[in-house]
């Protein structure tokens, strides 16, 4: 069997969006049968690193949207074969039904959150989101909310999300390197991480800002964490000042991997008080580690954290509900995983991966006869 995968970015990039990407290629290239993947990323920010046996990834298209488009058409050209078509994001759906058209494979479209939740301002896309033969979600919320404007293939569609590494996320002791280049010694932190972009101030970096002068009457040596870059660094800067909580608020930029676990292992709470994410990979990363944690009522993140059972969840909205679940998040012991998130190991998702493929590949619609691998 032979897949092509179209991603925005996978290997070398960072974001959740990336690192569904490496888990998927990683689950797809294990499965039994599969001969070859052909993964086309639209960007690569760094070097892709090792890569999994079998997987062909072709950075030769990125960056340009013409210079992608033209990449697609020479692989469609010279390896037409192709038995499974994952378009790994809903802008890449339009090359995505080319390439189905071109090799008559299934096309399964990947939804991974806001991006999905209403119908894109072009028309194309809005059409070709209808015409995928099956529909691949990271969560249920965004599942729903794509269904109210879109069509999803009945029977065909699959809930898959994201997962964390248990072998690297773990609990243990902060490197003091990291204590001592924020300040954060002898304080007690509250981290939440995600880009500071302008156009995503619905993960809820303005929320956490508006409380922090009430937890910090309450807990004096509390410091409030802000990991991530971003264009809407300055003005969130700015809000703090405003507010005169600039002595309670780390800004840290961009953290590079090596440096992520200890800053989790640092922090006695993470908390993600956004209403607009799909899913929330570092809620996972941050209760692998021990880190207590408070997701938000209003998106994806509810889901991480199963409703509730390993997990806090609030109304990120809701000022005094925000308060009272980071209170209670620093109370709770840290340095412990909540039972049950092997549910998010990544085995879990290779095994999910697997089913699906095995769906597609049994399906009376699209039977595809696997090769032995």
């Amino acid at each position: 069997m032979r897949v092509l995968y179209l991603l925005t970015d996978g290997f070398g990039g960072h974001g959740g969006i990336a690192q569904f990407g490496r888990d998927c290629l990683s689950a797809i290239c294990s499965y039994e049968g599969v001969e070859t993947v052909v993964a086309l990323p639209r960007s690569v920010a760094g070097d892709p690193g090792r890569l999994p046996e079998k997987l062909l990834y072709d950075t030769s298209g990125a960056p340009g949207k013409l210079r992608y488009a033209l990449n697609l058409l020479g692989w469609l050209a010279k390896y037409p074969g192709f038995d499974i078509i994952i378009c790994g994001h809903l802008n890449l759906v339009p090359l995505a039904l080319l390439a189905r058209w071109r090799s008559g494979a299934p096309l399964l479209l990947t939804l991974h959150g806001i991006e999905a939740w209403a119908p894109p301002r072009q028309a194309m896309r809005r059409r070709a989101a209808g015409r995928a033969d099956w529909v691949i979600a990271v969560s249920e919320v965004t599942l729903q909310r794509f269904e109210k404007w879109s069509r999803s293939p009945d029977g065909r569609t699959a809930i898959v999300p994201c997962c964390v590494d248990l072998s690297r996320f773990s609990p243990g002791e902060p490197d003091r390197r990291i204590l001592e280049k924020y300040g954060l010694a002898g304080r007690t932190v509250v981290l939440t991480l995600g880009r500071l972009a302008a156009s995503e101030r619905y993960k809820g970096f303005d929320e956490l800002l508006e409380v922090v002068d009430r937890l910090r009457k309450a807990e004096p040596s509390l410091v409030l964490v802000i990991a991530g870059s971003g264009d809407d660094r300055a003005r969130l800067e700015a809000r703090a000042r405003d507010l005169g909580i600039q002595e309670n608020v780390r800004f840290t930029g961009y953290v590079p991997a090596h440096s992520l676990v200890s800053l989790y292992r640092a922090a006695r709470a993470f908390v993600l008080a956004g209403y607009g994410e799909g899913f929330g990979i570092v809620l996972l990363e941050a209760m692998a580690c021990g880190v207590p944690v408070v997701a938000s009522t209003r998106d994806g993140s509810f889901e991480v954290v199963r409703g509730g059972e390993l997990g806090l969840a609030v109304d990120p909205r809701n000022p005094d509900a925000l308060v009272a679940g980071i209170t209670q998040a620093l109370q709770r012991p840290a340095g412990q995983r909540p039972s049950g998130l092997d549910q998010f190991g990544y085995a879990a998702f290779e095994t999910r991966v697997h089913q699906l493929l095995a769906r597609v590949c049994t399906s009376p619609k699209h039977t595809i006869k696997l090769k032995a691998a």
